[in-house]
């Protein structure tokens, strides 16, 4: 798959994409990286730690957040994406469910747009993508978390976001899937879906998986967002050995060390993208 300027095998290896949220309020890091040098200066530091592209995103989607207005998402979003597009040599994701944000934020520079909605948001965003031959990544999402069979709805739900890509003019090759953990779901069915997240290759995609911090690790450890680094990365070594192709994370340094020890232990030898950083 092609994101930005780089091409990333995603059948032999699990790549980090860093979170930069420009948010005053997203469930672990609001505020921190609002202002641009802040912003700038994070970047710098997960690019030096080993991320493989940047996530981007102006509103916190939080169990209970508030919905800001496009121009206001806009005016977090954009600025940051051009000063990071001129900075540096990494691709940018955009995190974003609106059709008007995600096409400012192609015109400031994004690579991909990564929308928790699938799609199913706003039916502008589809031609949207499809107009701009870009790749996204496509999120499970409900409003509530109520299934009568959940693995089985959760894997329906997918594919009619594929559905509505492929209508759309979305080339498969140009799709991430990702099954949303701590979206529309209960704490047994995030569970569920880190356990069973291999079975979702099935639908010819690479798999994202964002478990970073959330609150299905807090509960299972009983600690607070600011102690979940290992929970995480038990988690990213499971989607190493599910073959996820992504993990996004708060932590860059630590989840590209445990991708490398895991891949090591797997291919039994070193790469040689490991062996340069």
């Amino acid at each position: 798959m092609r994101i930005g300027n780089r091409e990333f095998d995603t059948q032999n290896h699990t790549y980090v994409m860093g979170i930069l949220n420009v948010t005053p309020d997203s469930f672990s890091d609001g505020g921190k990286w609002r202002e641009k040098d802040a912003a700038l200066a994070h970047v710098e530091k997960m690019s030096e730690e080993g991320a493989d592209l940047i996530d981007i995103g102006g509103e916190s989607t939080r169990p209970g957040h508030s919905r800001i207005s496009a121009e206001e998402e806009l005016e977090r979003v954009v600025p940051v994406i051009e000063a990071v597009k001129t900075r540096f040599d990494i691709p940018v994701s955009l995190d974003t469910y609106k059709p008007v944000v995600a096409e400012a934020g192609i015109a400031a520079g994004a690579d991909l747009i990564n929308d928790i909605w699938g799609l199913k948001y706003d039916p502008g965003m589809a031609r949207m993508i499809a107009a701009s031959g870009l790749p996204c990544c496509l999120m499970h999402n409900r409003a509530e978390a109520s299934y009568a069979d959940f693995w089985k709805e959760l894997m329906a739900d997918l594919e009619e976001s594929l559905a509505l890509a492929d209508a759309a003019g979305i080339g498969r090759e140009k799709i991430l899937l990702d099954p949303g953990v701590g979206f529309g779901k209960t704490y047994e069915q995030n569970l569920e879906t880190i356990r069973r997240m291999q079975e979702l290759k099935t639908l010819h995609c690479p798999i994202l998986l964002g478990t970073s911090r959330k609150s299905v690790i807090g509960l299972s450890l009983d600690l607070p967002v600011d102690q979940r680094v290992e929970g995480t990365l038990v988690t990213t070594v499971l989607a190493v050995l599910g073959g996820c192709s992504f993990v996004r994370v708060h932590d860059v340094k630590e989840n590209v060390r445990a991708i490398r020890m895991t891949e090591a232990i797997l291919q039994g030898k070193k790469t040689l993208e490991n062996e340069t950083r």
